[in-house]
């Protein structure tokens, strides 16, 4: 699933394309991703894009008359910018907003009433779930609903930090994934975070001490930055194409490197696999050398299941 630094980098490329251009045309192919009936989804055409905003994972294109397209990728959804009108035909694609910018800057004098370029935005998803959304909603009061109400990690203060992690006693993985305590965060940047930072994923939040609620603020603030830079710099103003946003990037820490070394101590990486979500950890310098459980394997291996790092090498050597 796309997160902060991923959104952050859809808006800009939004932006800097879309603000300013009037939205001519929606196509909806699929019948499961529009989730609102009023206003219906006419209504947003004509209106011209005056903002692009992030509401945790969601990207919110702003429009005239306080319309809000509210695009929400889930896991699989993603976007490609098209020149041109373009349908919705593939059978990945979900909906098309079609986009006549302003007159172009090549033109040193274009008239008033020139026509721009036509641009399309198709939105995909490579998933039979058909988990990703769109809504169209009316005045901030009703945009307000969409936001699951997490603070922003990269401009909260340390304070601010404290009081939500401890708020609930949850394991740290689970508390920076929640969505109503952190916005943005999930899966891939949690594991980075995590490792930075030094501590076990499994660890409650109400066993932390002050310094170490200090140093995951700081960890929080300074991956998710860091990570932010890195892809403004890589896509330089370039769209993202298909697959290239992804939660496996070649270099992330922790995150998808399971059995390969860290890039700290060369331990292998370990992971916990639960459901669809997986943790990927350091057993060195997160655990102590210890490694962490995972259920399903512990059930089928009972006492050969490795507890230390020294074990599971032995195992690897095998």
């Amino acid at each position: 699933m796309p997160e902060l630094p991923d959104i952050e980098l859809l808006r800009g490329a939004l932006r800097s394309r879309v603000v300013g251009a009037t939205l001519r045309r929606v196509r909806i192919k699929s019948p499961f991703v529009l989730r609102t009936f009023e206003p219906p989804i006419e209504a947003a055409e004509g209106h011209r894009v005056v903002n692009v905003e992030r509401l945790g994972k969601r990207l919110v294109l702003a429009l005239t008359d306080d319309f809000f397209l509210v695009l929400h990728l889930m896991i699989a959804g993603r976007l490609l910018w098209k020149h041109g009108e373009v349908a919705p035909k593939g059978k990945l694609d979900l909906a098309a907003f079609v986009f006549e910018t302003e007159a172009a800057d090549t033109d040193p004098a274009p008239a008033a009433s020139a026509p721009g370029a036509i641009v399309t935005l198709v939105f995909t998803e490579a998933s039979p779930k058909k988990r990703a959304s769109l809504h169209l909603v009316r005045g901030r009061h009703a945009l307000a609903a969409h936001d699951p109400g997490g603070i922003e990690p990269l401009t909260c203060t340390l304070a601010e930090f404290r009081r939500v992690l401890q708020a609930e006693n949850r394991t740290l993985k689970r508390r920076l994934t929640d969505p109503r305590a952190f916005s943005g965060i999930g899966n891939a940047y949690s594991d980075e975070i995590l490792h930075h930072a030094r501590l076990s994923p499994i660890r409650l939040t109400s066993a932390l001490e002050a310094a170490e609620v200090a140093r995951l603020h700081a960890s929080t603030r300074d991956v998710l930055s860091l990570w932010c830079d890195r892809l403004q710099k890589e896509f330089d103003g370039r769209f993202p194409g298909v697959g290239e946003i992804t939660a496996f990037r070649p270099d992330f820490a922790v995150h998808g490197k399971y059995a390969q070394p860290c890039p700290i101590c060369h331990s292998p990486v370990q992971r916990i696999v639960h459901a669809e979500n997986e943790i990927n950890y350091c057993a060195t310098c997160q655990t102590g050398g210890k490694v962490l459980a995972d259920r399903s394997l512990s059930r089928l291996l009972k006492d050969d299941w490795p507890r230390t790092i020294a074990e599971w090498e032995e195992e690897l050597g095998r």
